[in-house]
C-alpha cells in the first residue's frame, strides 16, 4: 500500500491530510453535486411529462436499479484489474450519457420513457465507477486513517445532499431541468481527472486475473459462507426498501401533500442532507460505544418515526425537519453497515463485498420505491408513508434471527503461506479439477469439539474458494477423521492458497491443534483424472500446455 506524505492527525477529517484521497474526495463532492441534481430535475421533469405517479417513482429506481445490476460484476472487474482505469471507464460512460440527456432535453424529444432510460446509462456508469472508488479507499489513506476515509466518502455524499438538491430545484425554476442535466455532465469531469492524475501503483497478481464468471461466483460465494458480511446484506437490504418511501415519493410530498414546486423539493431534499451529514459525523463514536445492532435498533425507530410524520404534516417546515431526522438516522445506519463491511472482507475480495453491499443498497431502494409509488397510485401518498413507517419498525425484530456483530479487522488481514507443496507432475494453470484431502488423527474423546471446529473449517475454505468440501471418519480406525474438498483448477486452488487471513490461519490452528500422532497430519493433493484425459496409446499427442509446476505459496 502506497500512502503519499502528509499523514499526521487523527478523528473524522484526517484522511485529507493524504493528498490523493484528498484530491478525489473533493472532485467526488464536485460530482455528488451534479448527481443529486439530476435526481432532483428528473424527477421534476418527470412530473411535467407525465401525471402518473409511478412513472415519477421510477426515476428513483431508473437511478438505483443499476447499481444494482452492475455492481457485482463491477467489484469483480475492480479486483480483477486495475481499479484506478475501471473507475476512469465509469466515469467516462456517465459523461457521454448525461451529455446525451442533455441535447434530447434541449431539443424537446425527451419523452418519459427516455428519461428513464438515459437515468439507467448514467446510474450504469456509476456503478461501473463505484466499487473501484472505494475499494481503492485502502491504498490512498493509511491503515490508521481507513475507518474515516469511509466514513468521508459517504459525508462527501451528504455534504452534496444538504446542499444539491435545493440548488436542483432553484436551476429547474430559473432555467429548466436542461440545465441541471448539463451540470451534471460538466461535474463528473474533475472526478475523471483526478482520477486520471493519480499516480497509482498497480500490482499485478502472481496468478492470471479469474475469468469474469469465476470472479463474480468466487465474491458471491464469500458473502454466502461469510455469515457476518450475509447478515449485513440482507439488513441492509431489508432496511433500505422498508425506508424507500421517502426517497421515491418526495416530489410527490412536495407537490400534493405540502402544495409546493421544485423549490420546495429542492429544500426537502436539502434538509435531508444536512440531517445525513449530521448522522455519519457521529458514525466512529456510536461504533466505539454501542453495538452495531443496537445502532441500527434505534436508528430504525427514529426512522419510522419520522416516516410517519412526513405522511401526517401539511407543513414544510416540519416536513423539512421530519425528513432531516430520517435521513440522519438512515444514513447513521448505512454508515455503520458500509464500514463493518469493508473491515470485515480480506483485500482480494473488498470491490466485490462492497458491490454486493451497494447491490443490497441500491436494489433495496429501487425496489422499495416502485413498491411504494404503487402503493401511494392507488391509496394516497399519505398512506405510502405510514405502510413505510411500518415496514422499517418491523425490521427491528431481524435482530433475532440475523445478528450484526462488531468487525474482526486484525482477522480479516491477508496472510501469506510459506509451505510450498510436493510436485512432481507437469501442470498448468488449466490442470483440474484438484483435489485436496488432509488426515487427522482425533482423540476420540475430542471428536464433538473437533467437529465443531470443522464446520467452522467448511465455511472458511468455501468462501476462498474450494467446492465439495466433506468431513469423513474411518470405520476401522475411529481417530482418523479425513477432510477432503475441490478446486476446479490447479491454478484455483493456488489463488484458495493465497487468500489465507489471519482468522483463517488461526482455524487451522484450532483444527491442528486436535491432531494427537507424533507425526505431522497427512496432506495429499491430488489431480482428478476423468476417462479421455489420460492418453489411450504412448505416441498419442498429449496437449497438457506449458508446465508451470508449483508459482510459489
Amino acid at each position: 500500500m502506497a500512502v503519499e506524505e502528509g499523514k499526521g492527525g487523527s478523528g473524522t477529517f484526517a484522511p485529507l491530510l493524504e493528498p490523493t484521497f484528498r484530491r478525489i474526495w473533493l472532485a467526488s463532492l464536485i460530482s455528488n453535486f451534479g448527481h443529486l441534481m439530476l435526481g432532483v430535475a428528473a424527477a421534476w421533469e418527470m412530473t411535467r411529462l407525465t401525471d402518473s405517479e409511478e412513472m415519477v417513482a421510477l426515476v428513483q429506481s431508473a437511478l438505483m436499479l443499476p447499481l444494482m445490476l452492475v455492481s457485482l460484476p463491477a467489484g469483480a472487474v475492480a479486483d480483477m484489474f486495475d481499479r484506478r482505469r475501471i473507475a476512469m471507464v465509469g466515469l467516462g460512460f456517465s459523461v457521454l450519457a448525461a451529455t446525451a440527456l442533455t441535447s434530447l432535453s434541449v431539443t424537446g424529444l425527451l419523452t418519459p420513457e427516455l428519461l428513464l432510460l438515459f437515468c439507467v446509462l448514467i446510474g450504469a456508469g456509476v456503478a461501473l465507477y463505484h466499487p473501484s472508488w472505494q475499494a481503492s479507499i485502502g491504498e490512498q489513506v493509511g491503515p490508521e486513517h481507513l475507518p474515516a476515509a469511509i466514513a468521508l466518502g459517504t459525508i462527501s455524499y451528504n455534504i452534496a445532499r444538504s446542499i444539491g438538491p435545493a440548488l436542483g430545484g432553484l436551476l429547474v425554476v430559473a432555467a429548466g431541468a436542461q440545465a441541471a442535466f448539463a451540470v451534471n455532465a460538466l461535474f463528473y469531469i474533475p472526478l475523471l481527472l483526478a482520477f486520471f492524475v493519480w499516480k497509482r501503483l498497480h500490482m499485478p497478481s502472481r496468478l492470471p486475473p479469474e475469468r469474469i464468471d469465476r470472479a463474480i461466483v468466487s465474491g458471491a460465494r464469500y458473502a454466502m459462507h461469510s455469515p457476518p458480511v450475509r447478515n449485513i446484506l440482507l439488513r441492509t437490504a431489508a432496511f433500505t426498501s422498508a425506508g424507500a418511501a421517502a426517497a421515491g415519493l418526495s416530489p410527490l410530498v412536495a407537490r400534493d401533500l405540502l402544495g409546493g414546486d421544485a423549490g420546495s423539493f429542492g429544500l426537502l431534499m436539502g434538509a435531508g442532507g444536512l440531517g445525513a451529514v449530521g448522522g455519519v459525523m457521529v458514525v466512529s463514536r456510536v461504533r466505539d460505544q454501542i453495538s452495531p445492532e443496537r445502532a441500527v435498533w434505534i436508528a430504525a425507530l427514529v426512522t419510522a418515526a419520522s416516516l410517519a410524520i412526513i405522511g401526517i404534516s401539511r407543513s414544510l417546515p416540519l416536513s423539512c425537519l421530519a425528513m432531516a431526522l430520517y435521513s440522519a438516522a438512515n444514513m447513521q445506519s448505512i454508515a455503520m453497515l458500509n464500514v463493518s463491511i469493508q473491515t470485515a472482507v480480506p483485500r482480494w475480495v473488498t470491490a466485490r463485498a462492497l458491490s454486493l453491499f451497494s447491490a443490497a443498497l441500491t436494489g433495496g431502494v429501487a425496489i422499495g420505491a416502485w413498491f411504494w409509488g404503487y402503493i401511494a397510485s392507488h391509496w394516497g401518498v399519505d398512506t405510502a408513508f405510514y405502510g413505510s413507517a411500518a415496514a422499517v419498525a418491523s425490521t427491528t425484530l431481524l435482530g433475532l434471527f440475523i445478528p450484526l456483530r462488531h468487525s474482526d479487522e486484525a482477522g480479516a488481514e491477508m496472510i501469506p503461506i510459506s509451505n510450498d507443496p510436493d510436485v512432481a507432475l507437469a501442470l498448468t494453470l488449466r490442470s483440474g479439477p484438484v483435489t485436496i484431502e488432509i488426515d487427522y488423527d482425533v482423540d476420540p474423546e475430542a471428536a464433538r469439539s473437533f467437529y465443531d471446529v470443522m464446520r467452522q473449517m467448511q465455511r472458511a475454505r468455501m468462501r476462498r474458494g474450494a467446492f465439495n468440501w466433506t468431513l469423513s471418519r474411518d470405520i476401522g480406525k475411529p481417530s482418523r477423521w479425513t477432510e477432503r474438498y475441490q478446486c476446479p483448477t490447479w491454478a484455483d486452488y493456488l489463488r484458495q492458497r493465497d487468500r489465507y487471513t489471519q482468522s483463517d490461519l488461526d482455524l487451522q490452528h484450532q483444527a491442528d491443534a486436535f491432531h494427537t500422532s507424533d507425526t505431522p497430519r497427512v496432506v495429499r493433493r491430488l489431480l482428478e483424472r476423468p476417462f479421455g484425459s489420460v492418453r489411450w496409446k504412448a505416441d498419442s499427442p498429449d496437449h497438457g500446455g506449458v508446465d508451470v509446476g508449483y508459482l510459489g505459496p
